[in-house]
């Protein structure tokens, strides 16, 4: 007997994590951390419903916190290996592990000093030592759908998924599985790109399986039609004009290098002005270097920009900071400037400190350029709060707020429809995940109405028997 249970991304787009059971093995797809709400970050503290110890390999879709964040915490508690994933995540997970373990480390140690934490001491999640134990578990595979043996008669491929460097569809074949012994399949989606954006390939068709996990983060909305070039313009030009900086939260990893790209864009065809942009952010900055080393996964104009002279996520007047003292001295700079800083939701990380200072001042621009998950600081801002808790301060919402929804790496509930039609037969049965329950549900509506296949949405800790 086979099974599949369902361990985070359910309910939330975080904390991403499917456990595979056979008589024989047991694997876990993704091993992501919770962010957003409360009762959600709080599962990250607790026991896991399985026990590490007992898992004979973890399969990661894409390098994203939300699906790789939690392995650090897996090692620390019994987890021996391996960890399967695409080439191109391997490169952005030496990156952004370490990072993570050391920004727990950070968050820590500030709450310590400045008393800003109900324990005594504040702990970190995990340690950048636990961070650099799982990079030594990682085993790098092609993204060309090749399947590998993962642990005792349960294979694995990974196609390429579109949504950023190294992210995957990855299909599991279990062997003697269901109730005729022959075997059966499940696709995991991972999350899936965004059609025509820069840098990276579209996502391949799916390929047929039994059972299909697909995420549905917007399965419930169309991304803004005003195109994410002509409304940075916009949004430039007009911060230009008032002489405001402008503050951009980003993902390190997939949206700060898509950011760079189109300002450079716009420069090169003089539509805005040269300001200075500012990317304070380590791991976006090392993660940039490997966007331009994984060739496999470039998509053509972009493989073309690089062979110019000026690098295509370099704008003409960059500033890359790499310690704390850098970034502490952009709020000396005068005048329009652009800071592209990380965390994406606002979640943690530098762009804190900026938007500290920022937030308050009427005369900046916040810039939202991806999705904000419930309960995160980012959400709050977008909700329209007059006033969001940040660093242990309340503090009063002022700045201008601009949001383009076009920008996110991940397909709208039409281009998952989309990229379905590819699929060769129908699946006995689709998952919905990593998606909020009304996208979710909505998500599984549209699949209903558009093949007539069935489509669920699961709930935490769910176990489904793979008949």
């Amino acid at each position: 007997m086979a099974t599949l249970s369902f361990w985070g991304g359910v309910g939330t787009v975080t904390g991403s994590k499917y456990l595979i059971e056979t008589e024989h093995a047991r694997v876990l797809v993704d091993c992501g951390l919770f962010q957003g709400l409360k009762a959600l970050r709080e599962r990250n503290w607790q026991e896991p419903p399985f026990d590490p110890r007992s898992l004979n390999a973890v399969l990661i879709t894409h390098a994203h916190i939300d699906h790789t964040g939690y392995l650090p915490r897996l090692i620390r508690q019994g987890f021996r290996g391996p960890v399967y994933c695409s080439r191109g995540t391997a490169d952005l997970l030496k990156i952004l592990l370490p990072d993570a373990g050391r920004l727990q480390e950070e968050d820590a140690d500030y709450r310590n000093r400045h008393k800003l934490t109900k324990h005594n001491p504040a702990l970190p999640l995990y340690t950048e030592k636990d961070a650099l134990a799982a990079l030594q578990l990682i085993e790098p595979l092609a993204n060309s759908g090749e399947p590998v043996a993962v642990a005792q008669g349960i294979r694995a491929g990974f196609r390429i998924a579109g949504h950023i460097l190294g992210s995957s569809l990855v299909l599991v074949e279990i062997e003697n599985a269901g109730d005729d012994h022959s075997g059966r399949s499940i696709l995991f989606s991972g999350d899936l790109g965004h059609y025509n954006q820069p840098i990276v390939r579209d996502p391949v068709a799916p390929p047929a399986c039994d059972y299909l996990v697909v995420e549905s983060t917007y399965g419930d909305r169309l991304h803004d039609p005003e195109d994410p070039k002509s409304a940075l313009k916009r949004i430039i030009n007009d911060a230009a004009q008032r002489g405001g900086p402008i503050l951009i939260p980003a993902f390190a990893v997939g949206r700060s290098q898509e950011i760079l790209y189109l300002i450079r864009e716009l420069e090169d065809e003089k539509a805005i002005p040269i300001l200075p942009v500012c990317l304070d952010s380590p791991m976006a900055a090392a993660a940039t270097v490997a966007y331009a080393k994984r060739t496999e996964e470039q998509d053509a104009d972009y493989a073309s920009v690089l062979a110019r002279p000026q690098h295509p996520l370099r704008t003409h007047s960059m500033i890359t900071c790499s310690s704390r003292e850098e970034s502490k001295r952009l709020g000396e700079i005068k005048g329009t400037h652009v800071i592209v800083s990380a965390s994406g939701m606002m979640t943690g990380g530098r762009v804190l400190h900026h938007a500290l200072r920022l937030v308050p001042d009427p005369n900046t621009t916040l810039l939202f350029v991806g999705y904000q998950a419930a309960g995160t600081t980012g959400r709050r801002i977008l909700d329209g709060e007059k006033e969001v808790k940040i660093m242990g301060q309340w503090v009063p919402v002022r700045c201008r707020i601009e949001r383009i929804g076009s920008f996110s790496a991940h397909a709208d509930w039409q281009e998952i429809l989309h990229w379905l039609k590819g699929m060769p037969s129908a699946p006995r049965q689709t998952f919905l995940t990593h998606g909020e329950l009304a996208a979710a549900e909505a998500m599984a509506t549209h699949i209903r109405e558009a093949f007539a296949w069935p489509a669920t949405v699961p709930i935490y800790g769910q176990r489904v028997e793979l008949a």
